[in-house]
């Protein structure tokens, strides 16, 4: 009985109607009373992507301060976070497989191997000998096409 009181004490009044006015247009109602008083709404919410791909560790540091990239940078990496352990297989695995890249590593050096990743090396365009030049120069005068321009 007691919460049935209590219950209907916190609910809102209900709207009060507004008659209707003589040449048949609506009057505006007031505004609707509440039992607390006023009532501050909020606006529109819009939620923000991330900034970054990575997905969002609540208990990951964030440091504020963002450094420029310097001659230390190519060999110092982040440490991965609990989320990128657990993907990869635990600790055991990625000790693993620190191990073996290691190993390898120590296996090319001694062995004065070719690096596993190496630059590209560009070569010189090729070049057409004279008498290809001819052939094509006497076949583009046969199909009425455009000469390249020299130099190129």
């Amino acid at each position: 009985m007691m919460l049935a009181g209590v219950a209907s004490a916190q609910q809102a009044a209900p709207p009060a109607l507004s008659p209707p006015s003589v040449d048949g247009t609506a009057l505006p109602s007031p505004p609707p009373v509440t039992a607390g008083g006023n009532v501050t709404t909020l606006g529109e919410v819009r939620a923000i992507k991330p900034e970054d791909d990575q997905p969002l560790d609540l208990y990951r540091f964030k440091n504020p301060v963002q450094a420029e990239p310097n001659r230390f940078s190519k060999n110092w990496s982040e440490p991965p976070t609990v989320e990128e352990v657990s993907l990869s297989g635990g600790y055991v695995m990625m000790g693993i497989y620190y191990g073996l890249a290691k190993a390898a590593q120590g296996f090319n050096k001694l062995t004065h191997a070719p690096a596993q990743i190496q630059s590209a090396i560009a070569r010189p365009p090729p070049e057409l000998t004279p008498e290809q030049q001819r052939r094509a120069a006497s076949f583009c005068a046969q199909q009425d096409c455009v000469q390249p321009a020299e130099g190129r």
